[in-house]
């Protein structure tokens, strides 16, 4: 007997399967100016369904991949069955209402849909608060019946926390979740479990990486690679190691898939699956090119023992820690992605917020807020190599941000004192004091582990207190001052 195929309620009537069927190796196969059949493509879709596998993930920038799934849609009669998730990914800068709606509409053309299951959203620069504005308006399509739930891809845990605590109503956060790669496992699965958001985890068989194909086999040629998928996790396995330790991981994955008659690839993804907060798993497909159906089928044959977690557990505390926090590979260094880079995704950031050039030879720095405007002062000002940064607090436009949540608050206000001190040529690493005002000491742990988390490599001088701040609704205001070297 087959084993059923696992379900879960990602969010209020949206039934998904567990294991997702992502589409963005369909970039990959139009690379160079490859032609794919969009007809045959779609078609190569329909076992998936018939086997179970009705969730299908993907992005705006997935070459063909809203496009296949929307003839796919348009000419079976059982898509009303499926679910197409898909992702905007918007260049970094300034985004309007037009500019949100447009995007909506032009996935929705795509996936000839009148509503869109999921729509992920990205942020490249988390110092330019207008990510937040994309949000909100997106929230106002949802409002309209254009998409039914939103969700992240690639947020970090204090960006995750932000959003929410603001109202914002997220479903899930897809990121990168494997053996490899744990970050998630940490205070984003709390942070998730908290404020009930599901993760959806790509990357657990690393783009190929964690099968049998390649146990016992020697180290590859890191140049000289056939996928993009494969090119960016291998920079994940040199993060994580190296080849070697890729090798006992493996061993063990295999011993484990040996007494279960499933494969490698069935046991790394079945142990992301089991993890908290973890609603899915994202297995790549190639559409036309290779199915594994019936392998990802197995997925659902079997449960982890104890002596199977202990097993691997054991070969991935061998492993180096992949640096940062959740999507930190597309935002610094080192960048984990196939170019190793952002040169295929980017070509500039622009300065979060409008500068002033003054005669005296100083720029000030002004961040839209109605308080600068009503009482004349710049949300920073440089002089020289000094940059100073106002008072601040979780203000953008005439909105307040974060909530009742002083965390989500202190993170928001170090993004726009970072949003500033980068408009005007410098760099959170150049702050040298910061001054932090707590309105309720109840508060202060919160406020100063948001403080730890962004500042702990930089070490500025700081003093906290309890103030009276203005504003009801806010629980924290941070100043800083840096000095460029």
């Amino acid at each position: 007997m087959k084993a059923a195929v696992e379900r879960t309620e990602l969010a209020p009537g949206l039934s998904i399967c567990r294991a997702l069927t992502g589409l963005w190796q369909i970039a990959d196969m139009e690379r160079d100016g490859r032609q794919l059949d969009l007809d045959a493509t779609a078609a190569a879709m329909a076992p998936y369904v018939e086997a179970g596998f009705t969730t299908f993930d993907m992005a705006d920038h997935y070459g063909s991949a809203e496009v296949v799934a929307g003839r796919f849609r348009a000419t079976h009669e059982d898509a009303g069955d499926v679910q197409l998730f898909t992702k905007w990914v918007p260049k970094p800068g300034p985004v309007s209402r037009d500019d949100v709606r447009a995007a909506v509409e032009r996935a929705l053309d795509r996936l000839q849909g009148r509503t869109i299951d999921l729509m992920q959203f990205h942020a490249w620069n988390f110092a330019d608060p207008r990510w937040l504005d994309a949000l909100f308006y997106l929230d106002e399509l949802r409002g309209e019946g254009l998409i039914r739930h939103i969700g992240l891809t690639n947020f970090d845990t204090a960006h995750l926390r932000i959003a929410v605590a603001s109202g914002i109503p997220i479903v899930s956060n897809q990121v990168s979740y494997s053996l490899i790669d744990r970050r998630a496992a940490g205070p984003m699965t709390a942070l998730c479990v908290q404020y009930g958001v599901k993760l959806l985890a790509y990357g657990t068989v690393q783009g190929g990486w964690l099968t049998e194909r390649w146990l016992g086999k020697r180290e590859p040629d890191w140049e000289r690679l056939d996928t993009w998928s494969q090119m960016k996790y291998g920079r994940f396995i040199r993060a994580a190691g190296g080849w070697a330790a890729l090798q006992r991981l493996l061993q063990a994955l295999y011993e484990v898939a040996t007494r279960h008659g499933v494969s490698v690839a069935n046991v790394a993804s079945r142990f992301i699956l089991e993890q908290p907060a973890v609603a899915g798993v994202i297995i790549g497909a190639r559409l036309g090119v290779s199915a594994h159906v019936h392998d990802n089928r197995r997925l659902f044959s079997f449960s982890l023992t104890s002596s199977d977690r202990r097993a691997i557990e054991a070969a991935t505390a061998a492993l180096a820690d992949i640096p940062g926090d959740c999507g930190d590979e597309y935002r610094k260094p080192p960048y984990l992605t196939a170019s190793g880079d952002l040169s295929h995704h980017l070509e500039d950031f622009p300065s979060p917020y409008q500068v002033v050039e003054g005669s005296d030879g100083r720029r000030t720095c002004l961040s839209g807020t109605s308080w600068e405007r009503t009482f004349g002062y710049s949300r920073a000002v440089r002089r020289g190599n000094r940059v100073l940064v106002s008072g601040t607090t979780a203000t953008h436009g005439d909105r307040q941000i974060g909530g009742t949540d002083a965390a989500a608050q202190a993170h928001f206000v170090i993004d726009k004192i970072e949003g500033a001190i980068r408009s005007l040529g410098a760099r959170l690493e150049d702050v040298v004091r910061t001054r932090v005002f707590v309105k309720e000491m109840a508060d202060w742990e919160a406020v100063a582990g948001a403080h730890g988390e962004r500042f702990g490599h930089i070490l500025p001088a700081n003093t906290l207190v309890r103030a009276e701040l203005v504003g009801s609704e806010y629980l924290v205001e941070i100043e800083a001052e840096a000095e460029v070297a």
